[in-house]
């Protein structure tokens, strides 16, 4: 039938993001993102839009395949806390150690380099990671951690789930991501146990 796609758009966002996330904003060229969907470039400007939009696109995408996980991961944790916070880290351990995938996290890479970035990515990077931190301030300030205890917790949760993306990058060994769980749900027992 004329005029209609011949793509799935669907297809063509997935396909484009793990090209994004596997060399980054800087290192995925327009003959990149046209390898990867299968698309030509003008294909890719009129039904993706340009690199920011489409890379914009993608952020979303990933924030919210991941956001989703991160959320159900966290819904028990008024009842059992600590599983919740093993459950939180395990999305991004599962998301780690998918051969399918590539190593470390599309946000984590977005903020290392968000002085490079226009501000309006730039700005959804740093939307992105508070929201991660809102959603641990949430289930923590419901796990009974008095406050100022749930905001730092929020913000020391995310920080070392980025590091995790960053290690698994780096070539950190699967005892040496755990171990990084371990300690930090260790001092949050801490927390819980003796306010």
């Amino acid at each position: 039938m004329a005029g209609k796609k011949q793509f799935d758009v669907d297809d063509a966002l997935e396909a484009a993001m793990v090209q994004f996330w596997r060399a980054g904003y800087a290192g995925t060229s327009l003959d990149d993102l046209s390898r990867a969907t299968g698309l030509n470039r003008s294909s890719i400007y009129s039904s993706l839009g340009d690199k920011d939009a489409l890379y914009l696109r993608c952020l979303d995408r990933y924030t919210t395949r991941y956001g989703d996980r991160y959320e159900q991961a966290l819904s028990g944790a008024s009842e059992d806390p600590l599983r919740a916070v093993r459950a939180f880290f395990d999305v991004t351990l599962k998301r780690i150690a998918d051969p399918g995938l590539p190593d470390g996290c599309l946000i984590a890479q977005t903020a290392m380099v968000i002085p490079t970035l226009s501000p309006g990515i730039a700005a959804r990077a740093v939307e992105a990671l508070g929201l991660q931190r809102a959603r641990l301030r949430t289930a923590l300030t419901a796990s009974k951690l008095t406050g100022g205890d749930a905001e730092d917790f929020a913000v020391h949760i995310a920080a070392v789930n980025q590091s995790l993306a960053v290690m698994s990058r780096a070539g950190a060994s699967d005892k040496q991501l755990h171990t990084i769980i371990d300690i930090s749900v260790s001092a949050l027992s801490q927390a819980l146990h003796h306010p």
